[in-house]
């Protein structure tokens, strides 16, 4: 099997992992989402340009029963991803397999890669932008950096797990819940809101992972909810309230488990993880709320080809793949999301996405990620 080569690390990619508080350097790069563009020099285009045909094409119907891509004489693409190498190295190695086709990635937060991007403008080297979240993608799709996606990819997903301009597609779906200590609490004493967290009686007891892609989405969900200066009187009541702070949704819900904290608001997924690495059942259980909160927002992670990507055929080739039947199942099965494709179940653990209360609106209007990393700086969480 060949071995995926992982891009060297730029000065827009720096090789430190995200700390306990993230510096002003970091912090800089994420709010560049907004601005980069600006600063990179290159103009924006005044529209974007359907990718070309290339691959096998997806079944209208459900994920294509044949996801081996054809061959192309592109012989590389070039992937930033938001996703961890720890989930996605393994699918992306399988499409070099079946494909042929070199895969170079280079792995970072996802705020930080979108935020690359904007910069590199048009001389970017990525062809594929893997995203942890719809925020990211959407900030992109608005700064006009992605191309439009063939009419059969995108039915392959439901309406709602796509951009309405077809600019990129979810490949997963995760829902945001609060995993809870099961030796301590039951769910009737789990707060009735996101809000309550902010509350005297959970002083101390709630982990939080304010540099991680999918808990900014989130703020900027409670900002569509309940509008900015709600969120941010949350924001600054929570960081009063003394809430624990981890470098990772797996570091937090360790936390829980190892009894360090009572709570901690991350992905559905990581207690699954760990349940099937450790090969042991935690003492943890995730909560959804109800009624349309914020925190059972069910986001995804998704993919779009750049308007420059260097090779589009290869970069169509490898969106199609991940929502081919092998990957699909692989996000089911070994990473324990949400398979967005028709015909592929989720694990019988999860409850139905149809079931989770999330709130009501298009993933598309999550992209506003400035607003959000300015009223988490503004409280002192970042």
């Amino acid at each position: 099997m060949p071995a995926i080569h992982v891009l060297p690390r730029t000065a827009h990619s720096p090789a430190q992992p995200f700390g306990r508080r993230p510096g002003v350097a970091i912090a800089g790069g994420l709010l560049a989402l907004a601005v980069g563009a600006c600063t990179s020099g290159q103009p924006s285009p005044t529209g974007a340009p359907t990718v070309g045909p290339g691959g096998s094409p997806a079944s209208s119907s459900g994920a294509s029963a044949n996801p081996t891509p054809a061959p192309t004489h592109e012989g590389r693409v070039v992937v930033y991803s938001g996703r961890s190498e720890a989930l996605v190295d393994p699918i992306l190695k399988r499409f070099e397999t079946a494909s042929g086709i070199k895969v170079e990635i280079r792995y970072a937060g996802t705020s930080e890669l979108a935020a690359t991007i904007l910069e590199e403008g048009a001389k970017s080297p990525a062809d594929v932008f893997f995203s942890q979240d719809a925020g990211a993608l959407g900030a992109l799709a608005a700064e006009k950096r992605l191309a439009k996606l063939p009419a059969d990819v995108l039915t392959a997903v439901d309406a709602r797990f796509q951009a309405a301009s077809g600019l990129w597609v979810g490949v997963s779906g995760r829902a945001r819940v609060l995993a809870y200590d099961k030796r301590e609490l039951s769910e009737a004493s789990l707060p009735a809101r996101t809000q309550d967290l902010a509350t005297p009686q959970w002083k101390g007891r709630v982990g939080w992972v304010p540099t991680n892609a999918s808990f900014q989405t989130f703020v900027t969900a409670m900002r569509r909810a309940v509008g900015d200066a709600a969120t941010l009187d949350w924001l600054k009541a929570m960081q009063a309230n003394q809430p624990r702070v981890y470098s990772g949704n797996a570091a937090a819900l360790q936390a829980v488990a190892a009894g360090e904290i009572d709570v901690a608001m991350i992905n559905h997924y990581y207690l699954f993880q760990a349940q099937a690495e450790s090969g042991k059942e935690l003492p943890v259980a995730n909560y959804y709320f109800k009624g349309g909160d914020p925190g059972a927002l069910v986001n995804l992670a998704g993919a779009g080809i750049l308007a420059s990507a260097p090779h589009p055929v290869a970069a169509e080739q490898l969106v199609r793949f991940l929502l081919g039947q092998e990957a699909q199942r692989y996000f089911s099965d070994k990473t324990f999301e949400y398979p967005l494709v028709k015909g592929i179940d989720a694990d019988q653990r999860l409850p139905a996405l149809s079931g989770i209360q999330s709130p009501d609106f298009d993933l598309s209007d999550l992209a506003d990620l400035k607003g959000s990393l300015q009223l988490l700086q503004q409280a002192g969480v970042l």
